[in-house]
Formats: C-alpha cells, structure tokens, sequence
C-alpha cells in the first residue's frame, strides 16, 4: 500500500531528470523501483488522491506533448544546418494543407502536394540514373523530434556507412508529412532505399521521440508489412549510433535480400561486455539461466 504522503520533496512524475532520487526504504520497495524508471509509479497520495506534485508534473507532461504535435517545422534552419556540412537538400509538401487538415485527414499527409510532386519529377529528369539511398525527414507528429536529433543522428549513420559507397540523393525536408510519404519520394526518384526520419506521437515522459522507417524498393501503395521500424531514438532512448548500428545492418540485408519488412528481421548484433568475452550473443536472457 502506498504511504499515507506524498514522496519527498523534489520527486517529479515526468522523468528522472525532473526529480531527486527518493532515498532507499526497505519497507517500500516501490520507492526503490521509481528511482529505475520514469514511469509514474510510486506516486504516493494525499488522503484519497495523488500530491499536488505528481499532478502538477502529469499536467506538465500532457502540456509538452501538446506542444510537440502543433509545434511548426523549423525546415529552414535544419537546411541551413545540413548546407554547413556540405549537404544539398529539398523541401516539399504533402497534401495536407496546414497543420488542422494533416491532424484531421491522414490520407492526405501520406502523398505529395501536386506541386511537390512535380518538382521531384524535375529533378529526376535533372538527375537521371536513380540513386541508392534517399533519406527523408518530416515532421511527423513531433516535430520537436526532428529538430533535436536529425542532425546528430545523420551525423553517426553517415560516420557508419561510409564504406557501403551507396549513391545518395539531397536529404528531403517535407512538411507535413506521414510515413508512407517516403515511398512516393522513393519512387519519383528511382530510390533503391528509403529512409524516414519522422516524429513520433509524443508519449506523457517523451515529447521528443525520431522514429525511423526503412524500405527496400520503395512504391506507392505498400503497407506497413513493407516497411521496418526503429523508434525512441533520444538521449533518453536509443542512442544514435545504436540505431545507426541497426538501421545500417536491415539496410545490408535488404540489399542482399532484396526486401524489407516483415521478412527481414533485425538481427544486428550489439557488442557488449558479455559479447567481447565471447558469449552467444543471440542468447535470451528472459529463457537462458544464469551463468553459474
């Protein structure tokens, strides 16, 4: 049962970072679990209802990720940014007219403006050949996400991959846009692969998640089964270069293999502690017991 007070003072309910570490109580286990995770457990109480503390962190929350959704796409200084490291880029739009119509109309999120369209089959006349590689960046339902970690992120997947010698396209900025937006990009440019740089839907502890979606021989029309996910890349989440790590190891085998999504699985190998002393990586914590 929770303690009839509230926690010590200084302990939030959005994330480790917005609170003190409760001291060790060894007769409440729970206020040891909350010093492992920002989740909102461990809140204690007042009488019948949570402190004014928790609530006022819980509105907190629900008011960045508010925020994060109807934020604008700062597009013109991540340009600028990728310029300074001696990257082109395009900007495009989808269909959705503003922020109300992407909300309230996915579909129209998923496609090209006419206009954009149009521009990307002019450089495609400019460019012709096709391209191994095209990455996309959109705003998504975070564009908080996008402007924190693209730049970072790009950073430590160019740093990975710059062996693969894969030809790349500009990097392109689109507004307003969803997932599958990338496969018509891919297409109209004769992309062999596309990869989605896209907010994620805040959560109440991450306001700030970039989702990755990778697809081998992109098109219009194809379903999520065709696609691949790497989500929760932030300092609090994944890291850069791991999902670096990951995202360059499907692209390998989608090379390889010729395919993406649900028949390509996501093998890659983590090194770690256990790794470098030469265990089986592949071994199942959850189902091997413990070492002896």
């Amino acid at each position: 049962q929770q303690p009839a007070a509230g926690l010590p003072p200084g302990l939030g309910a959005t994330g480790m970072s917005q609170m003190e570490k409760p001291p060790v109580d060894p007769q409440n286990p729970w206020l040891e679990l909350r010093r492992l995770t920002p989740a909102r457990i461990a809140l204690g109480r007042t009488g019948t209802s949570l402190p004014t503390r928790a609530q006022l962190d819980f509105q907190f929350a629900h008011a960045q990720a508010r925020d994060a959704v109807h934020l604008p796409f700062d597009h013109a200084g991540l340009s600028a940014q990728l310029t300074e490291r001696q990257r082109d880029s395009l900007l495009l739009h989808s269909a959705a007219a503003d922020r109300n119509s992407y909300l309230q109309r996915p579909d129209l999120g998923r496609k090209l403006s006419d206009q954009s369209a149009q521009t990307l089959r002019e450089y495609a006349q400019a460019h012709p050949g096709g391209v191994d590689l095209v990455i996309v960046v959109a705003d998504g339902l975070s564009a908080l996400a996008v402007h924190r970690h693209t730049l970072p992120f790009l950073t430590r997947l160019e740093e990975q991959m710059s062996a693969d010698e894969w030809s790349t396209a500009p990097v392109v900025l689109v507004e307003q846009g969803r997932v599958a937006i990338g496969d018509e990009i891919g297409q109209l440019l004769g992309a062999k692969m596309v990869v989605m740089l896209i907010g994620e839907r805040p959560g109440l502890s991450s306001p700030d998640s970039l989702g990755l979606y990778f697809t081998y021989n992109p098109k219009v029309g194809l379903t999520d089964a065709y696609r691949n996910c790497i989500s929760n890349v932030r300092l609090e989440g994944l890291s850069y270069g791991m999902a670096a790590h990951r995202l360059l190891y499907l692209m390998r085998e989608a090379c390889r293999r010729q395919l993406s999504g649900v028949n390509l699985k996501d093998e890659a190998q983590v090194q770690t502690l256990e790794s470098e002393a030469g265990a089986d990586m592949k071994s199942n914590f959850l189902l091997d017991p413990p070492p002896a």
